[in-house]
């Protein structure tokens, strides 16, 4: 069987962005600092993530107002959203073909 995982790159297989796309994917959008929390990067660190995403077309930015504060939030892109629902299945089917292996033995 072909590495299901082999089609993803480096962009949006890396532990933290996948986590981000994750996160975007469950909850619709996020502000900055609620990713950056989630992940538990520092700003450098969480900026050059989203950044890279952004890169990749997989994520969108817009400036808001909260309250008195402008924030920065997140979401997803068609291709964004798509890739992650290919990531899934990708996983699905690993572990569909691991459980008909451990049937077999």
């Amino acid at each position: 069987m072909a590495d299901p995982f082999s089609r993803f790159n480096g962009i949006f297989f890396e532990k933290s962005r996948l986590a981000i796309v994750a996160l975007l994917y469950r909850d619709g959008y996020a502000a900055f600092t609620t990713l950056r929390e989630r992940i538990e990067a520092s700003d450098g660190a969480a900026y050059a993530h989203l950044e890279r995403l952004i890169e990749g077309g997989y994520l969108e930015k817009r400036k808001e107002v909260a309250g008195m504060k402008a924030q920065t939030v997140y979401r997803l892109t068609k291709q964004g959203q798509e890739e992650f629902e290919a990531y899934l299945a990708a996983v699905e089917e690993l572990l569909l073909a691991s459980s008909r292996k451990g049937e077999s033995t």
